[in-house]
């Protein structure tokens, strides 16, 4: 490990318990910064209920000014009760294709998130996926903590242990097969961060609006590493939040995922050419093994600076 990641290692990976609540809101009081809190939702009538319930409870009602300013769950066209389900527990509800129409919506967890921006009006917005079980407010406070103590800090990623059913430290299959080795062989100034490809994160406004965001599972290593280029590591830190359960991927949903991942580290080490975009996967079938071929996700949205409507909406 590069002796610059032990250092950071050192001075910037914290725990949730480090910054109690009530010093983040008399921070958060005094500075006059708004945080917004994102869920992107697809099909999570199960759990993203839940999740309202205890941002509200404990981050917004009955506070002396509250951590959380404004709550919103991005429906991305789920086929069950995930928007009723967001709204009766409290969130403001909006679906993907409502925001900026001229752009035609593709499938795609970063297309939600980057569409997010045009709908929130934090200095801070935090991302947090919408499948977690047993959700703490920590994994919020927890990262929004240092962006209020720290003006330094601009990005702040979630860690967690992840366990895969009974297996302690098991989940994250495709960060420590494919995200892991890529960050230590081509970024090694992110081989510190535990959860890399983790969706629960929190980043200042001024800093994701500059970013271009991956529209598919390759967000989160696409914008980590060009938060890295943009702002440099010691604008990049990680908080310990305990143990993150949710919904584990297949098998072979977890390699669609890595081959996007994959593609969004190559357009970032180089623009030149690029391997084909497409990934083949085997399902066995009555006659034998069936070729199954999926695109890629390869599309990325550009900065949020660059869309008129961003621009228009923030001179209002």
């Amino acid at each position: 490990m590069l002796e610059e990641v032990e250092r950071w290692l050192a001075d910037r990976s914290w725990s949730a318990a480090d910054r109690p609540l009530d010093q983040l809101l008399d921070l958060k009081r005094a500075a006059g910064t708004t945080v917004s809190v994102v869920l992107p939702a697809l099909d999570e009538e199960a759990t993203v209920g839940a999740i309202v319930e205890v941002i509200r409870r404990e981050l917004i009602e009955g506070l002396p000014v509250p951590l959380v300013d404004e709550l919103v769950v991005i429906d991305s066209g789920s086929a069950d009760r995930t928007a009723e389900v967001a709204a009766k527990a409290g969130a403001r509800v909006v679906h993907r294709d409502e925001i900026l129409p001229r752009i035609p919506a593709v499938p795609g967890k970063g297309e939600v998130l980057w569409r997010s921006l045009l709908v929130t009006g934090g200095d801070v917005v935090c991302f947090v996926d919408a499948d977690l079980r047993d959700f703490s407010a920590a994994f919020v406070s927890g990262i929004v903590g240092p962006l209020l103590t720290d003006p330094e800090v601009q990005f702040v990623k979630a860690m967690y242990d992840r366990p895969l059913g009974d297996a302690p430290g098991q989940g994250g299959r495709v960060t420590e097969l494919v995200a892991r080795p890529l960050l230590n062989l081509h970024w090694p100034q992110l081989a510190g961060f535990v959860q890399p490809l983790g969706g629960e994160y929190a980043v200042r406004r001024s800093l994701l609006e500059r970013l271009p965001f991956p529209v598919g599972y390759g967000v989160e290593l696409g914008l980590l590493v060009d938060a890295l280029h943009t702002v440099g590591l010691d604008a990049l830190a990680q908080v310990d939040v305990g143990v993150r359960l949710h919904r584990h991927q297949g098998g072979q949903a977890l390699g669609r995922m890595a081959a996007a991942i994959y593609r969004t580290a190559q357009v970032r080490l180089s623009r030149g050419h690029l391997v084909r975009p497409e990934l083949t996967q085997f399902e066995r079938g009555p006659e034998g093994f069936v070729p199954r071929t999926y695109a890629v996700d390869t599309e990325e949205r550009p900065p949020m600076l660059g869309v008129q409507e961003y621009g228009r909406r923030h001179v209002a």
